[in-house]
């Protein structure tokens, strides 16, 4: 069991932004920028290519209703789409709030971020999802 997997029932913590019979989403505990949040499949597939094109095509729809709420909840011009997929052994898919490229840099990550800034953001998405 992947360490989304227990997140996901409910066994770790997380800052759960939105969910559906498929698909779960929630704020990355190392940011590379505030918002930023993972959106994965609750079927454990390692990699993301693995997926049937017709759940591949949902989580893609689940995952665009996700970035709506980011970008209502936090003022940027955009919200960057990445798939990288090989620190956790389950696909999963970066969303990140954008005011420049730099903003999607994985190697420069937010150190120990606030708790209840992190929770007030998980909420603050969604209740921006629509």
């Amino acid at each position: 069991m992947t360490i989304f997997s227990k997140i996901i029932a409910g066994e770790i913590p997380s800052y759960k932004v939105a969910e559906n019979d498929k698909f779960f989403a929630f704020l990355d505990i190392n940011p590379v920028n505030w918002g930023h949040t993972l959106v994965v499949p609750k079927k454990e597939e390692d990699y993301i290519f693995d997926i049937s094109d017709e759940d591949l095509g949902e989580m893609m729809v689940f995952a665009k209703k996700v970035a709506k709420g980011i970008k209502k909840a936090i003022p940027c011009r955009k919200v960057g789409v990445t798939v990288l997929g090989l620190e956790v052994p389950h696909a999963h898919i970066h969303l990140v709030p954008l005011q420049k490229e730099g903003d999607m840099d994985f190697k420069s990550k937010i150190d120990n971020p606030d708790p209840a800034k992190m929770k007030e953001l998980a909420e603050a998405i969604a209740s921006n999802i629509e």
